[in-house]
């Protein structure tokens, strides 16, 4: 009997996600952190520093360790894992856990090592890592053995993950530090110079899951939103519609359809074929952007599909893979 756990890792921009072998999900918080400005000593991490995003004195400041799915701040992403570790280990974080974290398949050598070392501090024995398409194909159940090519498109808050994959491994690939976080920015970009109103991540976020679509509404909707006047600073509420936030939103859109199409370019003619014929499978948070299978399909010209939980995809790939280890380890970087 083994003393250590084997851990699975989603270490995403906006959220990371745990499973724990034979238990499943055991964590999925907001991948934030709160610290003191003087010392840099957490004071909370997860869904506990998200909502105090924006509200916070002079010497707190909330930081996103994570930026475009790849380390950006070294020691407190270390301190975030080991409050993440300890929490989902208990007793057993003494024996250190076995982990396999997802990451984008663009990452460089020097990126996929900061998450090695990373995690290594932060107490974990052994650190192995898979792509995240790869990871989110497993998720989906796609049977990736297959000499059949698959498709999977795999949009999270910090990166787009695009890739074809067939007898188990990825044939051809696109990784763009393009993904929801963008789509957020690009809100809060249209308010302030259409509006001259000044609102803060959580209010675009707001906005983009109330009107956000990755095609025109027939119908227009409408929302009120609240926030600072540009000008002279003070509160301020604007009625925004949807049209515009489709405006706004556009061109980030066009830059993932545009990874899509790139990858088709450098994929081998008969697996084009297959992706075809079987069509493009969507996952990570940010295809849950109503429209967003329509557009693809409109754009691409093939059939596209929304897995079931999309933002769940990844972690259930990797979880699978943890549970599996013998039977996914050439799957692994």
């Amino acid at each position: 009997m083994r003393l250590f756990k084997r851990l699975g890792i989603d270490l995403g921009t906006s959220n990371t996600v745990i499973w724990t072998e034979g238990e499943g999900i055991v964590l999925n918080e907001s991948t934030m952190v709160a610290v003191a400005l003087e010392d840099k000593q957490l004071l909370a991490a997860g869904e506990e520093a998200k909502k105090m995003s924006g509200k916070t004195p002079d010497y707190i400041e909330v930081i996103r360790p994570m930026n475009e799915g790849v380390v950006a701040d070294f020691e407190v992403t270390v301190a975030m894992m080991r409050y993440f570790l300890r929490k989902v280990m208990g007793k057993l974080w003494m024996f250190g856990p076995e982990v396999l974290v997802s990451v984008p398949s663009g990452a460089t050598e020097v990126e996929l090592r900061a998450v090695i070392d990373a995690i290594l501090a932060a107490g974990a024995r052994k650190v192995n890592l898979i792509d995240e398409p790869l990871a989110a194909a497993i998720g989906a159940k796609i049977p990736i053995a297959e000499s059949f090519g698959n498709m999977v498109v795999s949009v999270g808050g910090g990166s787009t993950e695009v890739a074809v994959i067939a007898l188990g491994g990825v044939v051809a690939h696109s990784s763009i530090r393009v993904g929801g976080d963008r789509i957020d920015e690009a809100i809060v970009s249209y308010l302030r110079k259409k509006h001259n109103l000044l609102v803060g991540e959580q209010t675009a976020e707001a906005i983009k899951i109330k009107l956000g679509s990755a095609v025109k509404l027939k119908r227009p909707e409408t929302m009120e939103v609240s926030g600072r006047d540009v000008v002279n600073g003070l509160p301020k509420n604007e009625v925004v519609d949807s049209d515009g936030v489709y405006e706004a939103i556009l061109g980030v859109l066009e830059v993932i359809v545009g990874a899509v199409r790139q990858t088709l370019e450098v994929t081998p003619p008969e697996l084009v074929s297959d992706v075809a014929d079987r069509g493009i499978v969507l996952c990570g948070g940010s295809v849950q952007l109503r429209g967003f299978d329509t557009l693809m399909t409109r754009e691409i010209g093939v059939s596209t599909h929304v897995v079931s939980e999309p933002q769940m995809a990844v972690i259930r790939g990797v979880g699978m893979a943890v549970e599996n280890l013998e039977i996914y380890r050439q799957a692994l970087r």
